[in-house]
């Protein structure tokens, strides 16, 4: 058994660090006290994730840390900061699946313990209505494609969280106090979708 076995590493840009709430707000931080109350196997968090960060600077980071698999537990939730800084999803396929089969040497490809989850449609935002809202869906959208295809592919679970970020066209309370960002009660629905699924993994 390694030390890490019972650690679960959230990957990620502004939406795995909580970009505009309170720590106990950020996903990983709820997602984990959730998974508490259905087993003790795994019980602390590590995030390797900061706002702004594209595939190749998440991949850097984790290249920068001293990563001892295997892992209890890993996520993998970027991509936003490719589309938003115009990258098309046909570029964006090939660095994604380096990052996802990096992440999956994390776990030593046991694959029930590595989750995808897909990126939110920022342009649901107060800060996206100002902009062309039809064209970033669609780009989102292709991205997730990509996201989906490649995880299932390698028997990866995939996460649809997108249409639960679209409901804050007409709930604002769901976007945090940038205008931008989830707010800790849309993470919580996120929660909620993924607990059911991963708290039936046998991590022994």
């Amino acid at each position: 058994m390694g030390k890490n076995t019972s650690k679960f590493l959230a990957l990620g840009d502004s939406y795995t660090i909580g970009q505009s709430v309170e720590v106990n707000q950020r996903w990983p931080v709820q997602f984990l006290k959730e998974l508490k109350s259905s087993t003790n196997a795994i019980d602390t968090l590590q995030i390797i994730a900061q706002t702004g960060w594209r595939v190749d600077q998440l991949k850097e980071a984790m290249n920068n840390s001293d990563l001892q698999p295997p892992y209890g537990l890993v996520s993998l939730l970027i991509g936003v900061n490719n589309q938003f800084q115009g990258q098309d999803a046909v570029g964006f396929r090939p660095e994604f699946i380096e990052i996802l089969e990096k992440s999956l040497k994390l776990v030593e490809n046991r694959t029930e313990r590595l989750f995808v989850i897909s990126i939110p449609d920022w342009g649901s935002s107060p800060y996206g209505a100002s902009l062309n809202r039809e064209k970033i869906s669609k780009e989102i959208d292709d991205f997730n494609s990509v996201l989906k295809e490649e995880s299932e592919k390698r028997g990866i679970r995939y996460f649809n969280i997108t249409t639960i970020s679209r409901r804050a066209l007409t709930d604002n309370s769901l976007i945090a106090s940038d205008r931008l960002h989830p707010s800790g009660k849309m993470y919580k629905l996120w929660v909620d979708k993924m607990i059911p699924v991963i708290s039936k993994v046998n991590f022994d």
